[in-house]
């Protein structure tokens, strides 16, 4: 026969206490059947303190530094960065190798040695020639080499088959003739106008030199003074043509 517990009476098999909100009994235990909530994940240990980053970082680009250092690709220059070096181009070879493709009278510009050159190419003039035979217009061709003068300026030599006004159209529509120059008896017509980034253009002087393989219209231009255009002019049209192979 069961007995009803008096009020107050502890009866035997109680559960004990009642777990908590966060699924704990008394003693902090977890009990089974409640949800535990997961602890928050570790922040990543570069994300605790930028001195971390710092110090994972400051080495390698310390070694970098050093050894662009012995290396010689980079210096400390307090004044800002100086002038590179220039870069090298064989202009004989390359002029050479012009007159043999372009079949057109080429000179070698003798120059003195504070002259370097720095760069070439060949251009073309489509209807820039009068053809001797059709009298049609024809494509003309030309070699250019580029100097830096001894005052650190840029001027360049074009050696062209073309007409002069076609010539002087392929550096600027804008030019026209606005005087001469006498170099050691050679007529030299100085072309001036435009305007090149706001600023005047550069001129072009321009000259039909004749030898034994017949005539040639050089065209200096750049950035030197009046004495640096005399000195390439000079140079070049005093040189007899190359062979052509």
């Amino acid at each position: 026969m069961t007995t009803t517990p008096e009020p107050g009476q502890q009866v035997a098999g109680d559960p004990g206490p009642e777990p908590d909100a966060a699924g704990h009994d008394g003693s902090g235990t977890p009990v089974a059947g409640y949800a535990v909530p997961a602890p928050k994940p570790a922040k990543a240990r570069l994300l605790q303190d930028g001195r971390d980053m710092f110090w994972s970082i400051g080495p390698l680009v310390v070694v970098c530094v050093i050894l662009a250092g012995i290396l010689g690709m980079c210096s400390f220059a307090p004044t800002g960065p100086g002038p590179g070096p220039v870069p090298d181009y064989d202009a004989p070879a390359a002029l050479q190798a012009d007159a043999d493709a372009l079949k057109i009278p080429i000179r070698v510009p003798q120059l003195p040695d504070d002259w370097h050159s720095n760069s070439g190419s060949r251009k073309g003039i489509e209807g820039g020639r009068t053809d001797p035979v059709t009298g049609q217009a024809v494509r003309a061709v030309g070699a250019v080499v580029g100097y830096l003068t001894p005052s650190g300026m840029y001027l360049s030599i074009t050696q062209s088959n073309a007409d002069e006004d076609a010539l002087i159209r392929s550096f600027s529509s804008d030019l026209v003739p606005t005087g001469t120059q006498d170099v050691d008896g050679v007529r030299w017509v100085v072309y001036e106008g435009g305007e090149r980034d706001g600023k005047p253009g550069e001129p072009v002087w321009t000259a039909q030199v004749r030898g034994p393989t017949g005539p040639v219209q050089l065209a200096v231009t750049g950035a030197a003074g009046t004495d640096e255009y005399r000195t390439l002019a000079a140079a070049t049209q005093s040189q007899q043509p190359l062979p052509v192979s």
